[in-house]
């Protein structure tokens, strides 16, 4: 049998997309609309805090296309955090007005394809990684994704050290775009329906096609890599939230 990768995990993620029923929302009065936006905010206000006491982060990005207005993003120390966040949003009157769209669940990754340290919990290059603070960049794009278990394009049949060399090319790629774009890996074996989420950000948005469109080339995407839909947007900072709310 081939040798697992090990992983160093960090703080669990989830990425929830939703949608605004419009007609229901246009037929609440203003002062209604106020006062689902100032519950929303308040909510928003608590995971500022959280993210400033470093015990997680998040990020809001409205999402253009059909599959979701907007994308809540939310980083926690346990899974418990993460569904109490999420019942107490479902809680709230706005969620009245959403109809949940798609959702990922994952814990930020990072694999021992990567050079080993003697405790990596201790390296700050490593604690930064797993426990990041989400950026306030222009840009989101999410997918999920998995290595392919097909005949002779099997993944997981590949000896260790095959693997890593695969890996340390396909890292090379990413590396070109340090300062462009910003890369959080979350596994999601056994969490949901692909194996990994990969959660891109940018302030140039053709950084992402740039981006995808080489990596399909390597090998580890070309032989191995099986996507699933593909999200882009907007970053919707709290003095938008309102804005984008006005009907």
């Amino acid at each position: 049998m081939a040798e697992a990768a090990q992983t160093l995990d960090g703080w669990y993620s989830l990425h929830d997309f939703r949608s605004v029923n419009w007609t229901a929302w246009k037929q609440l009065s203003e002062e209604e609309r106020q006062a689902a936006i100032h519950e929303f905010l308040g909510l928003v206000e608590k995971w500022n805090k959280t993210q400033k006491d470093g015990q997680g982060s998040h990020a809001i990005y409205s999402i253009t296309g059909q599959k979701a207005d907007f994308m809540l993003m939310l980083l926690r120390p346990t899974m418990e955090e993460l569904n109490e966040i999420e019942n107490e949003f479902n809680k709230t009157a706005l969620a009245e007005y959403t109809i949940p769209m798609y959702s990922y669940v994952s814990v930020v990754e990072l694999s021992n394809y990567l050079p080993s340290d003697e405790d990596p919990y201790e390296n700050p290059h490593v604690r930064a990684r797993l426990y990041p603070t989400l950026p306030q960049a222009k840009y989101v794009c999410f997918y999920p994704m998995d290595k392919r278990r097909q005949g002779d394009d099997n993944w997981y049949m590949l000896p260790m050290e095959e693997r890593r060399n695969l890996m340390r090319s396909h890292g090379m790629i990413g590396r070109q775009y340090a300062g462009k774009v910003k890369q959080i890996i979350t596994g999601s074996v056994g969490f949901d329906d692909y194996e990994w989420g990969v959660t891109l950000f940018a302030d140039d948005v053709l950084q992402f096609k740039k981006l995808v469109y080489e990596m399909r080339f390597d090998e580890v995407s070309a032989r191995y890599g099986e996507f699933g839909s593909f999200f882009v947007g907007n970053i919707l900072a709290e003095d938008r939230i309102e804005q984008f709310l006005h009907v």
